[in-house]
């Protein structure tokens, strides 16, 4: 359900900035998406852990606030990060 140090590194160093950039908006978006990947594929076999079903809500809620933020900032990043990360169809 959790992702692995080098999986992080390695979104880490995909969707930083600059050197040494660790909290921009790209890379916490980046990093929530895969978890939510992982919950999401986690919640296909269990089908009744609500516990993790809240936890994935509010990991989305938090994703989509940064999405927002980014959006209203700087809507060339955000049309990037978008198809980059490929969070819409």
């Amino acid at each position: 359900m959790s992702i692995t140090k080098d999986k992080k590194q390695e979104l880490i160093k995909e969707y930083q900035r600059e050197n040494e950039d660790t909290g921009s908006p790209e890379v916490q978006v980046a990093i929530l998406t895969e978890r939510i990947n992982n919950l999401t594929e986690h919640l296909k076999t269990h089908k009744k852990d609500f516990h993790s079903r809240y936890g994935l809500l509010k990991l989305v809620s938090r994703r989509r606030k940064l999405l927002d933020y980014l959006k209203k900032r700087s809507p060339e990043r955000y049309s990037q990060l978008i198809k980059k990360t490929k969070i819409r169809k």
